[in-house]
């Protein structure tokens, strides 16, 4: 998705299909629809998009690699590529409290959902669900119930006011090892 026009062109199709499908005497009730937020044009179209679907995805892969003009997958430039830059952290929660103002839920899949560091910013920045790998599950639990929503609320805000992604990581690494978690951020824990 990268504008309300080409949703509201998919929302037809799905429509149409459903009448077909009423015509045909089947009744299917309609799925619900969600969002996948994954290019920064969206971020200007989200009151408009929230009137149109039940639920954001964001894909914080794509969405950081767009927003930061990186190509992670290209080894000369894959360094910049950085999820927990402060401006990444500030797009997601613009939209989270966008979304939040319609009423639309907001979830987040990517690699940041299953980065205990990332992962207790974006609860402190209010997202309603995390998708990740069953692998990550265990430690992002473990986190999740580790620290209040207030305290991450308080991390997620320090996060934003820095300049660097290293600054940000450093603060929320720390912040796990002064809980006595520091095996969840540490290589070979």
């Amino acid at each position: 998705l990268t504008t309300a026009a080409e949703l509201s062109e998919a929302l037809q199709l799905l429509n149409e299909t459903i009448e077909e499908l009423h015509a045909d005497g089947l009744e299917v009730p309609r799925p619900p629809v969600g969002a996948m937020v994954e290019v920064p044009s969206i971020l200007y179209e989200i009151e408009t998009i929230a009137r149109q679907v039940d639920f954001f995805s964001v894909g914080t892969n794509d969405l950081t690699q767009y927003l930061m003009a990186v190509d992670r997958n290209n080894p000369r430039v894959a360094k910049m590529y950085a999820s927990m830059h402060p401006t990444v952290l500030r797009v997601l929660s613009k939209l989270i409290q966008e979304a939040h103002q319609a009423e639309k839920p907001v979830s987040i899949c990517g690699e940041m959902a299953g980065n205990p560091a990332a992962a207790l910013v974006l609860l402190g920045l209010s997202v309603d669900s995390l998708s990740m790998n069953v692998a990550s599950l265990p430690r992002i639990k473990w986190l999740v119930r580790s620290f209040t929503h207030r305290e991450a609320q308080a991390l997620a805000a320090e996060a934003m006011s820095m300049s660097s992604a290293d600054s940000v990581i450093q603060l929320i690494n720390e912040a796990i090892e002064v809980r006595g978690l520091g095996g969840l951020v540490r290589a070979g824990k």
